[in-house]
């Protein structure tokens, strides 16, 4: 009798069974890989990989030992650790995902897991694939970890932390509430609406990093600041005075005092000012966003006092140049030059 169990990589439970009982019959292993339509070589190699203890290699000694239920819990434990080894197993992805986390990339794996195939065109990785390697015991030791955006030891849950269930009132004379702001802006399909927000150190520092974000582009601004509502409003009116009218029609903030001055940023821009309500941040979630990614080079804590216009201005540069996913892993840059050149 040949068995037809069509064409297995590796041996099924049946085909371990039916090579157990013919062992127990005295049947000899190439008529038995003739029966299973298998080479006989590849017989010897499961009784000697998956037998059930050690000692001489001998047909007598396979016979005793193989059990067919034990060889296939050890095979399948084999293929599972393999299965979440592969992605990482190839030398080019492995050397791409250690470089790109490092200095001086510094990519999430988001942007890793994206970028990859458009630079190496058949190759691919998993975003969870990256995680679980970094968080993984064999790469422990390496604390790749400190090179994510939150440098954060353990991993975090999916969801997000609760917030104040009644929100207070904003401060800010005359402001006006973001509920007034047109529906279309949260869509993200013109250019020219921002959101802008303060970065600060110390909580004793005379200086802040004032962040100003594009929606649909994620270019980004930076300028030191003094946290003065009045240098805030001179920063904005300067850097953002450089671009057209169709590159600057509204401003998202928060009722922080530094933005005291929200009156004469419109007037001077030709542009309107929306206020979020407190502590609802996520209404401005495009510079939170960037909030959190500039924490990978200026940690909470961090005294800006001795920043300086030059550091500023080539962290301005990187963040602008690293390929972000919600852009298809177009840079911010690349984004505002496809889009600049369409309009």
């Amino acid at each position: 009798m040949v068995i037809n169990l069509g064409k297995f990589k590796h041996l099924s439970l049946q085909e371990r069974e039916f090579l157990f009982g013919s062992l127990k019959e005295g049947l000899k292993i190439r008529e038995i890989a003739r029966r299973l339509g298998r080479d006989h070589s590849g017989l010897l190699y499961e009784l000697k990989k998956n037998k059930a203890g050690k000692g001489k290699r001998s047909h007598e000694y396979f016979n005793a030992e193989y059990i067919p239920c034990i060889a296939q819990e050890k095979a399948d434990k084999r293929a599972l650790k393999q299965r979440r080894k592969a992605p990482l197993k190839e030398p080019l992805i492995f050397l791409y995902v250690r470089v790109h986390l490092r200095e001086p990339f510094c990519w999430t794996p988001e942007q890793i897991s994206g970028t990859l195939p458009l630079e190496h065109k058949g190759k691919s990785i998993n975003t969870e694939t990256i995680y679980q390697y970094i968080y993984s015991k064999n790469a422990r030791r390496y604390q790749l970890w400190t090179l994510l955006t939150h440098s954060r030891k353990k991993r975090m849950k999916q969801l997000g932390r609760s917030v104040h269930s009644e929100a207070k009132k904003g401060k800010i004379l005359f402001s006006v509430s973001i509920e007034k702001r047109p529906k279309y802006i949260q869509r993200r399909r013109q250019i020219g609406h921002w959101e802008t927000d303060n970065v600060i150190g110390k909580q004793t520092d005379d200086t802040a990093l004032s962040v100003t974000v594009e929606r649909v582009t994620r270019y980004t601004i930076l300028s030191l600041t003094n946290r003065s509502a009045k240098e805030k409003a001179d920063k904005l009116i300067d850097r953002l005075g450089q671009y057209s009218l169709n590159f600057r029609r509204t401003i998202t903030t928060d009722n922080g005092s530094e933005n005291s001055y929200h009156q004469q940023i419109s007037d001077s821009l030709s542009l309107k000012m929306y206020f979020c309500h407190a502590y609802h941040s996520w209404e401005k979630g495009t510079v939170e966003n960037m909030n959190g990614r500039i924490r990978r080079y200026i940690p909470k804590g961090l005294s800006l006092n001795h920043l300086t216009d030059q550091q500023v201005s080539s962290l301005e540069e990187k963040l602008n140049s690293t390929p972000r996913k919600c852009l298809g892993y177009l840079t911010p840059k690349q984004k505002l030059d496809i889009l600049l050149k369409s309009t």
